[in-house]
């Protein structure tokens, strides 16, 4: 496995991050489809042995499970200081809002909250879920400050935004004197490159480093066309994010299998591959050891500049889809995808 800053932070992390919203209690969150917490530990514990050092999760990923179960795998398999935790909070709820909880406090009752269900002091990454256009953004990035000043993160980041909400934060935080983002996590793949318009050319200008979700595409890439996943099966979110756009992704999904058969590899060798010439750790999900297993796999698979340009030249615009849908004034009193299971601090 290989190792890269994370941006300009001093975290050095895997080329390859486990992502946990496959684990944890079924019956406390949004997805049938998790893993158990002895099934989860198996993955986790493969992962730290294939080299995986950065793991990513989140205090709304079946309301705090996900969070426990890795946290009680990295303490039982692994030592404290050799692995960078990620984990994510959420926007205020209505209620807190209504009762006057300020941006400054609710972030630090949900680090608190994961700290206590990750059962560590400190956490190496923490993230801003998605925008929160009820909370003045000061008040964020103030929050996000004080949490690095106490020692309770080294480092923050952000997820589902656009590059400009980025760019005001990072302006803001550096006018301020506060703690800047080093790392954003967008959604990014081989069937769905909108960050390429701005987020891609911006993060490479100022040394901010891409963690992206869906890096399969929900198990699309990784699958023979026709081949359906337990979690496309079961969880309709994940098939709504690219069922509008099924057809011409198939283009690139029929090419991703073409070079897995031609290099005598899998199709997620493949897939991963072509995002690690773009981005610093994709974050991959894993329900199963040949997940993990495949996704450090491709980290020591080299395409050619010809097999890059197969795998891209058919690719078609998409239009904006799951939370980054909602990433706009008006959608602040709708439910969010990761708001179904609520926090409970």
């Amino acid at each position: 496995m290989k190792y890269t800053k994370l941006g300009n932070s001093d975290l050095t992390v895997s080329r390859i991050c486990l992502g946990c919203m496959g684990f944890g209690d079924p019956q406390k969150g949004q997805h049938s489809w998790t893993l158990d917490e002895e099934r989860s530990r198996e993955i986790i514990k493969r992962a730290l042995e294939l080299g995986v050092n950065f793991f990513d999760t989140a205090i709304a990923y079946q309301s705090g499970t996900s969070e426990q179960f890795l946290g009680h795998a990295l303490k039982d398999f692994t030592e404290r200081k050799d692995v960078a935790i990620a984990t994510k909070f959420l926007p205020r709820t209505p209620e807190e809002i209504a009762k006057g909880v300020s941006g400054q406090e609710h972030i630090q009752r949900m680090m608190d909250k994961s700290l206590e269900n990750l059962g560590v002091d400190y956490v190496d990454l923490y993230i801003y879920h998605m925008w929160d256009y009820q909370t003045p953004l000061y008040d964020i990035m103030d929050g996000l400050n004080r949490v690095v000043k106490t020692g309770k993160a080294r480092y923050i980041g952000i997820s589902n935004c656009f590059a400009w909400q980025l760019a005001k934060a990072n302006a803001l935080a550096q006018q301020e004197g506060f703690a800047t983002f080093v790392s954003v996590q967008g959604h990014y793949n081989l069937i769905f490159r909108e960050e390429e318009r701005e987020m891609v050319p911006y993060c490479r200008e100022e040394t901010i480093a891409l963690t992206p979700y869906s890096a399969l595409a929900g198990g699309r890439l990784s699958r023979r066309p026709g081949e359906i996943s337990k979690r496309l099966a079961e969880d309709e979110y994940a098939r709504f994010k690219y069922d509008k756009t099924a057809e011409q992704d198939q283009v690139i999904i029929g090419r991703v299998a073409e070079l897995a058969d031609r290099r005598n590899v899998s199709m997620t060798e493949i897939a991963l591959a072509w995002l690690l010439t773009k981005v610093t750790s994709p974050v991959v999900g894993a329900t199963k050891l040949q997940h993990i297993e495949g996704a450090a796999a491709s980290e020591k698979l080299s395409l050619t500049d010809k097999e890059l340009a197969y795998l891209e030249d058919a690719y078609v615009p998409h239009g904006l889809t799951g939370v980054m849908a909602q990433n706009r004034p008006e959608t602040h009193s709708e439910t969010h995808a990761w708001s179904l299971g609520e926090q409970k601090i």
